[in-house]
């Protein structure tokens, strides 16, 4: 019987984007059943196997996007979401598979109830987008993305806390911020299945937040540490850019996310930024 990380290392061994989807919604599927009830351990790739499309650029040589409203500027949104939903598959199998030193916490079986079902909620994402983008006479592959999504599990493959703090508790929680926006763009334009099909996205995503918020939260007990405190630090220390505002309070707020830890540190990075 396959275990929870041979199946993981199947995923990310994948090239595939299509069929990474399609294992990761049956290998879900086989972990609620209880087919899968080990977890086991696997020797992770340092990247997850991707197809030779799209070609993946650095993001400064990313091309400039297309006219808001125009079709090619969808297609183009779509792409970009399709190679996001794709990288957050890979993520969330990774943070399930990777030997961390935990210092003692361990990873409860809610732990990986949580995390398959991220991973699932992911790959239906990807297919729901592919299928949108089909529509639009597109594939995901046919334009370039750029390669920056990946650097954030490179730089916290040796920590936990850090990667949690940075890929859910940033990453994903910036998604919650430009969401809506999205959404109300496509109803103004009278597209309201892909308006729907993001809102569907957006609701998944803040269950995505709150298991990172959860879990993490459950580390810092466990060490006996600031749940505020040490998620500002590694924000500092790991994350490059900066926390943009408008910020979505109520969205973050159901994710777990609360004000005082991210409003801070926003005003902290923009101000550095400025005397830069």
């Amino acid at each position: 019987m396959i275990t929870l990380c041979e199946a993981a290392m199947d995923v990310l061994s994948t090239p595939e984007a299509v069929k990474k989807a399609e294992k990761t919604r049956q290998y879900a599927q086989a972990w609620r059943a209880g087919d899968i009830c080990n977890i086991g351990h696997a020797d992770l790739p340092a990247r997850p196997a991707r197809s030779e499309r799209p070609q993946l650029l650095a993001p400064k040589d990313m091309p400039k996007r297309a006219k808001a409203g125009s079709p090619r500027s969808k297609i183009a949104l779509l792409h970009a979401l399709a190679h996001i939903e794709l990288n957050a598959i890979d993520l969330a199998w990774d943070v399930m598979a990777r030997g961390f030193d935990l210092g003692g916490f361990t990873r409860p079986k809610d732990f990986y109830d949580d995390w398959v079902k991220v991973a699932d909620d992911e790959a239906k994402h990807h297919l729901m987008l592919e299928e949108r983008l089909n529509a639009l006479g597109a594939s995901y592959g046919d334009l370039p993305a750029h390669d920056g999504l990946w650097e954030s599990s490179e730089k916290t493959a040796h920590d936990f806390a850090a990667r949690l703090a940075i890929v859910p508790m940033v990453l994903e929680a910036r998604g919650l911020d430009v969401t809506p926006g999205m959404i109300a763009a496509m109803e103004k334009q009278g597209d309201t299945e892909t308006a729907h099909m993001l809102q569907i996205i957006h609701d998944d995503e803040i269950t995505h937040v709150r298991a990172g918020t959860r879990w993490f939260e459950a580390w810092c007990a466990h060490h006996g540490k600031d749940v505020e405190e040490t998620w500002q630090d590694l924000v500092r220390t790991y994350f490059n850019g900066q926390l943009k505002r408008p910020f979505n309070h109520p969205s973050r707020e159901e994710a777990g996310m609360i004000r005082d830890w991210y409003e801070p540190l926003a005003e902290a990075l923009n101000d550095l930024e400025d005397v830069a």
